[in-house]
């Protein structure tokens, strides 16, 4: 009986300890997988993002907790300087993302502490490098089905609005453009001629000369760093392209907007 009741009472303890091990191997409690980043509780990542253009991203990529510190009312968002509430909020995420050239990145960085992972998005609205960006994030997150379905959605989109805006060409003829660096992807979407580009430094007298005589029909200015007239005297239309999506954090309306900015430009209705 005594011998019985050893065996029962091992048993016992066996099993206690094998509940332990599976449960602490386990990735529901926040524990971190092999590219070292945290896993969320319930597989939905808390994410904080500086300004709307990287949430933007994140949400494409299939967040769906998704704070932006930046608010959309600051128009040129580097000159934001992050609140003491935005820095406690950066300290209980999971993933923060950021851009290098924001100059509040340190601040950022610090307030991460040890829990966040930090990632720096590539912020270009060029079709190539956003759909590589969310589809890094989306493998970063988990949500790399959400990442895929987005992609085929902006696909479907982005060949729409190109064709409409290129069957606006005046003439037929692709445009010859000027292009603030950061809005060079709207001159691809136009299938127009780049000539040229600007910034983010004002244009110089120098600059301004070459740009001119190369007689660009437009000048696709970023609405963001606008310093004014680019090309004064030139006869090239200047037109504000934005490269920040709404509150709603929906990229597709950046598309839509430079698309019906560039089809105005050109004549088209």
């Amino acid at each position: 009986m005594a011998r019985t009741r050893v065996r029962f009472a091992s048993l016992l303890a066996l099993t206690a300890a094998l509940t332990a091990l599976v449960t602490g191997c386990g990735s529901g409690d926040g524990s971190t997988p092999k590219d070292g980043a945290t896993t969320p509780r319930g597989g939905k990542p808390v994410v904080v993002v500086t300004t709307t253009w990287e949430g933007a991203f994140a949400k494409a990529a299939g967040a769906e907790d998704v704070k932006v510190i930046v608010p959309q009312s600051v128009h040129h968002a580097p000159d934001y300087d992050p609140k003491p509430s935005d820095l406690a909020a950066v300290g209980k995420a999971d993933f923060v993302l950021y851009a290098p050239f924001e100059p509040y990145a340190a601040k950022i960085k610090e307030a991460a502490g040890s829990k966040a992972k930090l990632v720096e998005v590539n912020l270009d609205n060029d079709a190539d490098k956003v759909k590589a960006e969310v589809a890094q994030l989306g493998a970063l997150f988990g949500t790399q089905e959400s990442a895929a379905k987005w992609a085929a959605s902006f696909d479907a989109e982005y060949a729409k609005l190109s064709k409409d805006v290129q069957g606006s060409w005046p003439g037929g003829k692709s445009p010859a453009v000027v292009s603030q660096v950061f809005t060079a992807w709207s001159a691809k979407l136009a299938g127009a001629t780049p000539v040229g580009t600007y910034g983010p430094e004002a244009v110089t007298p120098a600059q301004l000369a070459e740009l001119s005589a190369k007689k660009p029909s437009l000048v696709l200015d970023n609405a963001h760093m606008s310093t004014g007239t680019v090309l004064p005297d030139s006869g090239a239309r200047q037109i504000e392209i934005v490269n920040y999506p709404g509150a709603d954090l929906d990229l597709l309306p950046v598309y839509r907007n430079a698309a019906a900015e560039l089809k105005k430009a050109m004549g088209g209705s």
